[in-house]
């Protein structure tokens, strides 16, 4: 006989799969005739509350997915990698992994027996039903309204993008723009954060310019580059930046570094052979994976308590940010390129 899920017990009682998991735990605003009705429809279809059921065996990833609505996530190289370790690691501790369709929804997620959230965005839907349901979350990056008893992996994105900046500062760089935003998640909140209070601390009029929904990283670098008060470097936080701001640079005739620093967060190799390579953070989600996997395991099978876990950043040095070599190489007669 198939087991009864959550979400067949929100259409039978016409209601959300959020607010099935309130009745059922007894959380949440609602009347006491709709907590009684969900109760009772929950009865009715013989529904197992989470202590009672059998384990799924199955893990749950659900992914933020406003900043790659215009393309598969797959495409983005941390989420790949983040998809394919946890998966070996889940099958390594003799659990499935589901990758449900956003983060922001699919009442699926409650009837597994854990889920890991990447960059949960504010007031997200998805988290507040499986806190409610009490199923066993991790969160791979820090979630924007952290409560106690929380269990979350992540970066000190706050000294990341300090890392990039001082770089970018050591290399002759004096008018550094960011493009971060827009976004809710803790990832893009900290680093634009950062980058303010980096301005702020170095006397520097701040330059953030976020993405347009549906358009990327392309119409931001554009525009960056086409203003008449242009930055000389520019930090991207998203994979696609890197290209994007190569792309604009040849489009109004910058060269990099010469002319322009380029940098972005990204974990694609493939960096290394663009024109020029370029200079890279990485956030390293295969040490973040393995540890949320890990932390998610124990969590469902009650295995003691886990704190939230920093992972490190680091900073890979390429051509596109090399403007004092670059200079050197013109001093010694070297063409540019």
């Amino acid at each position: 006989m198939k087991a009864v899920r959550i979400t067949d017990i929100a259409r039978a009682a016409e209601v959300s799969t959020a607010t099935v998991s309130h009745a059922l735990n007894g959380t949440g605003r609602m009347s006491d005739s709709t907590r009684r009705r969900v109760r009772e429809t929950a009865a009715l279809l013989g529904y197992a509350s989470r202590g009672g059921r059998p384990r799924t065996r199955t893990l749950g990833l659900a992914v933020n997915t406003y900043r790659t609505v215009a393309w598969n996530f797959l495409d983005v190289a941390y989420y790949a990698q983040a998809v394919a370790v946890a998966t070996a690691v889940a099958h390594r501790h003799g659990y499935a992994l589901s990758v449900l369709p956003s983060a922001t929804g699919g009442g699926q997620a409650l009837d597994l027996d854990g889920v890991l959230l990447i960059d949960a965005p504010a007031e997200d839907p998805l988290t507040e039903a499986l806190r409610g349901s009490g199923t066993p979350v991790v969160f791979v990056g820090r979630p924007v309204d952290a409560r106690t008893g929380d269990i979350w992996v992540g970066g000190d994105h706050t000294a990341a993008v300090r890392s990039v900046l001082d770089h970018l500062t050591g290399e002759g760089a004096r008018r550094i723009a960011l493009i971060a935003g827009p976004g809710t998640d803790s990832y893009t909140r900290d680093c634009l954060a950062a980058y303010h209070a980096w301005c702020a601390a170095h006397g520097q009029e701040p330059v953030a310019v976020p993405l347009v929904p549906g358009r990327g990283s392309d119409s931001a670098a554009h525009s960056l580059l086409a203003r008449p008060d242009r930055p000389d470097a520019v930090y991207g936080i998203y994979n696609s930046s890197g290209r994007s701001l190569l792309d604009a640079a040849r489009h109004h005739g910058l060269r990099v570094p010469e002319d322009l620093l380029v940098a972005c967060m990204s974990e694609d190799p493939a960096y290394a052979t663009t024109d020029p390579p370029v200079t890279t953070l990485t956030l390293d989600p295969r040490a973040g994976l393995e540890t949320a996997v890990g932390a998610l395991v124990a969590a469902v099978e009650s295995r003691g308590l886990h704190i939230p876990v920093t992972v490190p950043h680091r900073l890979t040095v390429r051509r596109s940010t090399q403007r004092e070599r670059a200079r050197g190489q013109e001093d010694r007669g070297v063409p540019r390129r």
